[in-house]
């Protein structure tokens, strides 16, 4: 075969990939819009002040769900503040402390298989270890601390990977000006690890946000007409509320439920959108 032929042929198989690929994320985009737009179009009419400002009543067939948006951020506001600590400590030990040895590497393969487990072991995990064996019953608290097992081995993950990502000369150059390991890795390290970071924590706590199981098991209830008055108390929330809906009560509100899942949908992108933005901004000012 001569090596014009073979140049053709390279081209060719190039241009076939190109096409290919950028098919099938067209598809993937498409598909994400049209179960977006339809959210929108099913739950739309559901939105006005009533809707977030009212409790529910009549089962979920009438009303509003403010307690159960109240209840929503109450448990992702714990979880995100017992999983970033730990998260992003654990993931800064493993890029910059850990030792490269059997250990390790063990550590490295349970959070991995950490990431696999289904969600609902972790609610049953949760209902044992938390709810009655640490005697938190069910509440914010046992809730939270079951999401967070759900979570962290996202955001270690994305920790590790974001600070390995950073170019040694960054390290040397401050510890050469005489600055502390420790100082090197708060001062420039995580800095211009952040964006990455960020981008893991998002997507973590976004799954989180949307989970069923966990909380079913674990603190989350059907009917409330009362806003949770601390980590002990029992909550309603988002994504149970939609199940809850659809698979308990007779003659559901459709346009209710769709307005709630436009609300728990739009919620996690306008964070995702946000995180999004200020990673891009950050990136800009990083240069190395």
């Amino acid at each position: 075969m001569s090596r014009s032929s073979r140049t053709k042929q390279a081209r060719t198989a190039e241009a076939t990939a190109k096409v290919v690929t950028g098919a099938i994320a067209l598809s993937v985009v498409a598909v994400a819009v049209f179960v977006f737009v339809y959210i929108v179009y099913n739950g739309i009419g559901a939105l006005d002040w009533t809707f977030f400002s009212e409790v529910p009543r009549d089962r979920g067939r009438e009303g509003g769900i403010l307690p159960i948006i109240v209840g929503t951020l109450y448990l992702i506001g714990a979880t995100a503040g017992l999983t970033l600590p730990i998260g992003v400590l654990a993931g800064v030990y493993l890029a910059e402390y850990a030792p490269r040895n059997f250990t390790t590497r063990a550590i490295r393969l349970a959070i991995t298989n950490m990431a696999g487990v289904p969600s609902i072991v972790y609610g049953l995990f949760g209902l044992a270890a938390f709810v009655l064996l640490a005697g938190f019953g069910r509440s914010i608290i046992a809730a939270a601390l079951t999401l967070t097992c759900m979570t962290l081995p996202v955001v270690i993950t994305a920790t590790e990977e974001a600070l390995r990502q950073i170019p040694q000369d960054l390290r040397q150059a401050s510890l050469a000006l005489g600055a502390t390991r420790l100082r090197t890795i708060y001062k420039v390290v995580l800095p211009a690890a952040a964006p990455g970071i960020i981008t893991g924590a998002i997507l973590g706590l976004a799954r989180a946000a949307g989970e069923t199981a966990p909380i079913l098991f674990t603190g989350a209830v059907f009917q409330m007409r009362r806003l949770p008055d601390g980590p002990s108390s029992q909550f309603m929330a988002l994504p149970y509320h939609i199940y809850a809906q659809v698979t308990s009560v007779p003659d559901w509100n459709r346009e209710l439920v769709w307005g709630t899942a436009l609300v728990l949908v739009a919620g996690v992108s306008i964070v995702s959108v946000m995180a999004a933005w200020w990673r891009s901004v950050q990136r800009r000012k990083v240069k190395w």
